[in-house]
C-alpha cells in the first residue's frame, strides 16, 4: 500500500525544469531512501512533497488526498519535514526547539497545554536527549543537534517523516546513531520514513525500499538488493562498482568503485 503518490509531477526553478512528469510511489510503514547524484533532483522532489516548493504541474497525494488543496497547518499534522542542515536562533535550548513541533495544533498565540508538554517530553526522551533538554543547541555535538531536530519533528505527531540528508556532516558513529534511531521509530512507532541519503551502504542497510533518481527521473526502485546493483549504479552515478552481500545483515554492500572509463 502506498502512502505518498505523485502523478505527472513537474518541478521548475524559474524556467529551468528539474523534474518532469514524475510518478512516484512511497510504501506505507517502510523506510524509503532516495538516492542519486548531486543535482539530480532528489532533494527538490522531497521539498515539493513537503510543500516547501510549489510544483509546476501535477498532483501529490498523501493517503489518497490531494495535499495541494490542503492548508499547510493540516499538512503539518500528517507529515513532518526536516531539511538539510537546519538552523536555529542562538541560545535556543532543546526543549524550546522541540516545542515548535506543537505549533500546527495551536491557534494564534495559544500556549502549550498539559498534553503538549507530555508530547514534548516524550519526543525528547525517545531520541535520548532528556539530559540535554535545557542545553542550548550550539553547545551540542552534530549528532545531538540532529537528534533534537528529529525530536521536534516527532512532536508534530505525524505518521510520515521526511528527512533531507539527515546524516550529512556527521561522522560514522553519529551517522549510525541517527539511522538506528530512525529504524527504531519505524519499527516501534510505525512511522513512514522517507530520506534523501548519499551513503549507499547506509541506504542499503537501513532502508526497506530505495528509489534511484537521475536527471529528475526514476531509474530504478525496489528492495535494496534490486536497486544496489552494478548495472544500476553505473546508470545512476556513472561508476563501476563491486557489490557483495554482508554476512551480518545480508544486504548489498558497495566494497569498491571507480569512474567509468
Amino acid at each position: 500500500m502506498h502512502i505518498i503518490k505523485t502523478e505527472n509531477l513537474s518541478i521548475a526553478y524559474d524556467n529551468y525544469e528539474i523534474v518532469r512528469n514524475l510518478n512516484l510511489n512511497i510504501p506505507k510503514g517502510k523506510i524509503t531512501a532516495i538516492i542519486g547524484a548531486n543535482g539530480c533532483g532528489k532533494s527538490t522532489i522531497l521539498k515539493t512533497i513537503a510543500r516547501v516548493i510549489n510544483p509546476k504541474n501535477g498532483k501529490i497525494y498523501i493517503k489518497g488526498e490531494d495535499i495541494l488543496e490542503k492548508h499547510p497547518k493540516e499538512i503539518a499534522k500528517i507529515m513532518a519535514f526536516l531539511p538539510q542542515s537546519p538552523v536555529a536562533p542562538l541560545g535556543l535550548c532543546v526543549e524550546d526547539l522541540v516545542s515548535y513541533g506543537r505549533f500546527p495544533y495551536k491557534s494564534g498565540f495559544g500556549s502549550l497545554n498539559k498534553d503538549d508538554r507530555e508530547i514534548i517530553d516524550w519526543s525528547i526522551d525517545v531520541v535520548g536527549m532528556k539530559e540535554f533538554k535545557d542545553r542550548p543547541l550550539e553547545e551540542l555535538s552534530g549528532g545531538q543537534r540532529q537528534r533534537a531536530w528529529i525530536a521536534m519533528a516527532l512532536a508534530q505527531q505525524t505518521e510520515i517523516l521526511l528527512l533531507d540528508e539527515p546524516t550529512t556532516y556527521l561522522d560514522i558513529q553519529h551517522q549510525l546513531e541517527i539511522l538506528r534511531l530512525l529504524e527504531q521509530l519505524n519499527k516501534k512507532e510505525k512511522r513512514t520514513i522517507v530520506m534523501v541519503i548519499h551513503e549507499l551502504n547506509n541506504a542499503a542497510r537501513f532502508s526497506d525500499y530505495i528509489i534511484g533518481i537521475k536527471s529528475g527521473k526514476i531509474v530504478c526502485e525496489g528492495k535494496p538488493e534490486d536497486v544496489i546493483t552494478k548495472e544500476n549504479l553505473r546508470e545512476i552515478f556513472n561508476i563501476d562498482a563491486e557489490i557483495i552481500y554482508d554476512s551480518k545483515y545480508n544486504k548489498p554492500v558497495c566494497v569498491t568503485y571507480d569512474l567509468m572509463s
